[in-house]
């Protein structure tokens, strides 16, 4: 592996970064949130395209909302660069396709692992499966209680290709596994929490209306925001990871 650059070259900061930040895939969706969740948002990145913002959450406190862009390649640079920027704890907000009849459209899953399917989590030294930080994981469960938790499978494929899926997996998206691993080799509180927008149980595809996507972005962005401001009112410090 290269030898990591000593400051980000495609995230270039126009606001502070908080210590604890919310990861949606889509910048449109990064904008929604900041909307929703900060008050009086600040651009805090759009070069590439990469939208980010920075302001006060409803605890008073600063909170980012940074999107990753699709896939583990640039999800695993975003969060690299954030790791270098100052930034503690991280979650995954963002969408998936439902591996079981009884995970439907618009249900909140929350990530007890990752299924390393991808080619990026593996590069950087993954094994088959990547955990997330379990005190926030423990606050994803807790926010969202009516929430489906299991592993989720990360793959590169969005179009074409064979679903290989483990039969634990609870659902399929791609970046979660990438997240993780770079959380675990830069010392970062990592933690995932996606919303169904698609059902793939049965080989076909039932996909909501963008009405409904965008209700999920709302939901999923909420639940993450829920086990941020829960983690900074408990106090606890640096990532836990199992042993």
């Amino acid at each position: 592996m290269a030898a990591p650059h000593p400051h980000p070259i495609h995230l270039r900061p126009t606001a502070e970064l908080a210590p604890r930040v919310l990861l949606p895939g889509d910048p449109g969706r990064a904008l929604q949130l900041a909307t929703l969740l900060l008050d009086a948002p600040l651009m805090f990145n759009h070069h590439r395209g990469l939208w980010g913002y920075s302001g006060t959450a409803s605890d008073g406190e600063p909170l980012t909302i940074q999107s990753t862009g699709m896939g583990g390649p640039s999800a695993a640079i975003v969060v690299s660069e954030l790791a270098m920027l100052g930034a503690q704890r991280i979650v995954r907000v963002g969408t998936c396709g439902s591996l079981r009849a009884d995970v439907r459209l618009g249900a909140l899953v929350v990530a007890t692992e990752a299924l390393a399917g991808d080619g990026t989590s593996r590069a950087l030294g993954a094994g088959a499966r990547v955990a997330p930080d379990l005190d926030l994981l423990a606050a994803l469960r807790a926010g969202a209680p009516d929430a489906v938790c299991g592993p989720v499978l990360t793959t590169d494929v969005f179009y074409g290709g064979e679903l290989d899926a483990p039969r634990d997996a609870v659902a399929v998206e791609m970046e979660a596994a990438a997240i993780f691993q770079v959380a675990a080799r830069t010392g970062l509180a990592a933690g995932c929490v996606l919303a169904v927008t698609d059902e793939l149980a049965g080989g076909e595809r039932r996909r909501m209306d963008d009405e409904a996507v965008e209700a999920a972005g709302e939901a999923v962005g909420r639940a993450g925001a829920a086990a941020l401001l829960a983690m900074a009112r408990s106090g606890r410090p640096g990532p836990t990871r199992p042993r």
